[in-house]
C-alpha cells in the first residue's frame, strides 16, 4: 500500500521511480514515459525493460517503432519494428 501511495504522490510530482534491469517498470514511470512520448507524436502500445533500458513499443506515422530510453528517460536507440 505504502509503494501505491509512494507511486502516486511520485506521478503527481511529475517524478518517477528509478529504472531498474527487470521486467516490470513502475507505474509512474511508465505514465511519464507515455505522456513524454504522446507529446511527442507516439502513440505507446506497450513498455518493458531490457538489459537496464525502458524499451517501449509504439506507433508513429502509421509504422511501428521500438524505442530504448535510458533512466533519464532519453530516447537513445530507436528503430522500425516489423
Amino acid at each position: 500500500m505504502k509503494k501505491i501511495i509512494l507511486a502516486a504522490a511520485l506521478a503527481l510530482s511529475g517524478l518517477s521511480l528509478p529504472v531498474h534491469a527487470s521486467s516490470e517498470i513502475d507505474t509512474a514511470t511508465q505514465a511519464k514515459v507515455t505522456e513524454q512520448l504522446t507529446a511527442q507524436g507516439y502513440e505507446v502500445r506497450r513498455i518493458d525493460s531490457e538489459d537496464g533500458m525502458i524499451e517501449v513499443y509504439a506507433m508513429k506515422d502509421g509504422k511501428k517503432v521500438e524505442l530504448y530510453l535510458n533512466e533519464a528517460l532519453e530516447i537513445v536507440k530507436s528503430k522500425e519494428a516489423s
